[in-house]
């Protein structure tokens, strides 16, 4: 049995790592969180160790190993600053690591841990959940047959309340800002479907939301993200509190179901030596660092929704 560890199991996407590793026949042995809210782990893993305090995790990491019961894979839920260190600490501990999106916050970053890789003969594993998806894959095809440009519109809404703003999420040191913490994974994605990125503008950047537009091989992308619930078309707001359109020419692509399974998918992939590593995700870092220094602009096509918030 493949054993397992998880770094930051209060976090919100901690249960679908824990549903993962039971899927996969995995057995989490041991969880760490300075936040103790993790009563979830009793409906997957009640008899996985806990700690509040690193240093006791580490050693209880580092006990298992002396038992013959050493962990296998690091999986990383913790906020997106602590990325890079609880990478560092899970290949050092000799281990494999998964790591939430996004990997790390910079690009210089990732040729850091690709030396620490190099060093300890570890893997680094992300998740790219969208990559997996059905209808992104079928879109992938249809536009590798298309043989022409596309105009596309993304947009993503997902509501949350006065608490994001308060926690790490809200600090772009921590988080990255909008664009980063709920966006690199769709930058990810289109990058994956339309071919390189050319170019890229950014026309809106606020604590709640962000928009630009990014010129790929085969498409040009107006694109707005936002984490306030009053962005939410009318249509929805009573109903969802999350909203995600892609268009291509105008038609909309449906892929809003079929989320739930892909982190499964992902530790399957990663178990069968397919998963998604460093180089797999530079060029979405770069894109969403590159955003957060470049110098507003109303020039260019922007998403209706950041015209609207822009003034026109």
């Amino acid at each position: 049995m493949t054993n397992y560890a998880l770094i930051g199991a209060a976090g919100y996407i901690a249960p679908r790592h824990m549903r993962a590793i039971k899927a996969v026949g995995g057995d989490l042995k041991v969880a760490y969180d300075p936040n103790d809210s993790v009563g979830v782990i009793d409906s997957h893993f009640p008899h996985a160790y806990f700690f509040t305090e690193f240093e006791r995790f580490d050693h209880h990491v580092d006990q298992l190993r002396r038992e013959g019961a050493a962990i296998d894979y690091v999986s990383i839920c913790s906020p997106n600053y602590l990325h890079d260190v609880h990478i560092r600490f899970g290949l050092r501990a000799g281990a494999h690591v998964i790591c939430e999106k996004p990997l790390v916050l910079n690009p210089q970053d990732i040729d850091g841990l690709a030396k620490v890789e190099a060093e300890t003969g570890g893997k680094i594993y992300t998740i790219l959940q969208l990559r997996l998806h059905p209808a992104i894959l079928a879109l992938r095809d249809r536009i590798a047959a298309s043989g022409r440009r596309h105009a596309v519109d993304l947009t993503y809404i997902t509501s949350r309340g006065r608490w994001y703003h308060a926690s790490w999420k809200g600090e772009n040191a921590k988080s990255g800002g909008v664009a980063t913490n709920i966006g690199v994974h769709f930058f990810d994605m289109l990058a994956f479907v339309f071919g390189p990125l050319q170019g890229q503008q950014a026309h809106l950047r606020e604590d709640s939301r962000a928009g630009g537009f990014l010129q790929y091989e085969k498409a040009d992308v107006r694109w707005f993200l936002s984490v306030d619930r009053d962005d939410l078309p009318a249509a929805v707001r009573g109903s969802k509190p999350t909203y995600r359109s892609i268009t291509v020419d105008g038609e909309e692509i449906e892929f809003s179901e079929g989320f739930t399974d892909l982190h499964t998918r992902s530790y399957e992939d990663v178990l069968a030596g397919k998963g998604f590593g460093v180089d797999d995700v530079r060029f979405s870092i770069e894109v969403v660092s590159a955003f957060r220094h470049l110098p507003l602009t109303s020039s260019g096509e922007r998403h209706p929704m950041v015209a609207a918030k822009t003034n026109g």
